[in-house]
């Protein structure tokens, strides 16, 4: 076994889990990452995937690798720089084991994340929200259920991973009612839940009992609810409320967009950019400023309240005869 092959295992098999503890999505990602880039190697340079080391593991390599993601896989900018932060993990722990590829190694390290746009954020309207809410059918067991998830969902603001992971022992409602769950970077927040949100779930529980496991969403067989599952229901969902509300068809929803809506709820309501930040989980309010620029009844209120005084509030509309007016100037 060569020196790569031997720092992939111990960073795997070790190093992920006992020192940084790395969450299994994460860990997948990474593993899925090197596996594409062996592949890519062996293909690339017609070498058997078990005798690849270090010395093809080269910074032009890497950024081919790279290219080829982009260029004939059609993955974005930000998926490029997702599958190099995997690659360099690994090589940053194996660098202090193996000093005669530090020079190969360092080069890689080197290697600049693309730059990317963010999108500004899509979110659901109340229009929109109360037609995604009515369209599962609550005369079946499926419907009922996908309705108490998805007004948890818009009303917490959860992602998709911390929703299929709930168990019973993570909702409370009773005095105080909340739900708990440790999110992205094994961060643990309590939400509390409103009245509405608890008459909901109190209903779906008292129904949720005739099915075993401990999984609060769960399938007809008691196992959690995974995420292929609860974004096909959503996708499901959306074609009924679609019918009634067609503002919907010019949006590309997920469950991240619920999410989105979550902040955006909030952020109208007048609370504080930094509390919606510990709402979500973020770590800091960049990653919330994001939902400052995407309301523009926000950004028309601002102008308002910043217009001259003694100037009427409207939009600007030009003299009909431009010629005579720009002579007045």
């Amino acid at each position: 076994m060569n020196a790569l092959a031997t720092s992939l295992q111990i960073y795997f098999t070790t190093f992920a889990h006992t020192q940084r503890d790395l969450s299994a999505n994460t860990i997948t990602s990474y593993r899925d990452t090197w596996r594409m880039l062996l592949k890519y190697l062996s293909m690339t340079l017609r070498i058997r995937a078990d005798a690849l080391d270090f010395d093809v593991v080269t910074a032009p390599n890497v950024t081919g690798f790279l290219d080829h993601l982009e260029q004939d896989r059609g993955n974005s900018a930000k998926t490029r720089n997702t599958r190099l932060t995997a690659i360099r993990a690994v090589l940053g722990r194996a660098l202090p084991d193996h000093p005669e590829h530090a020079g190969t190694i360092v080069q890689v390290l080197a290697i600049p994340p693309r730059r990317t746009t963010r999108p500004l954020v899509e979110f659901l309207t109340p229009v929109e929200t109360d037609a995604l809410l009515a369209a599962p059918d609550q005369q079946t067991w499926t419907g009922r259920r996908d309705h108490a998830l998805l007004a948890l969902t818009i009303q917490t603001g959860l992602r998709i991973s911390e929703i299929c992971s709930l168990t019973f022992d993570d909702i409370n409602l009773g005095t105080g009612a909340h739900i708990a769950c440790t999110g992205k970077g094994r961060r643990q927040r309590i939400t509390p839940l409103t009245k509405s949100t608890v008459t909901t779930m109190n209903s779906y529980l008292t129904e949720r009992g005739n099915h075993p496991g401990t999984a609060l969403f769960c399938g007809p067989h008691g196992l959690p609810i995974s995420r292929d599952a609860l974004e096909h229901r959503l996708a499901k969902h959306l074609i009924a409320a679609k019918t009634t509300c067609p503002s919907l068809a010019a949006k590309h929803v997920t469950m991240h967009t619920l999410r989105h809506t979550t902040a955006m709820n909030l952020l109208i309501a007048g609370v504080d950019v930094a509390v919606i930040a510990l709402w979500l989980g973020h770590s800091d309010t960049h990653s919330t400023d994001a939902y400052l620029h995407a309301d523009m009844a926000m950004k028309q209120a601002a102008i308002d309240r910043t217009r001259p005084p003694g100037v009427t509030a409207g939009t600007y509309q030009p003299e009909p005869d431009i010629l005579a007016w720009l002579t007045s100037l």
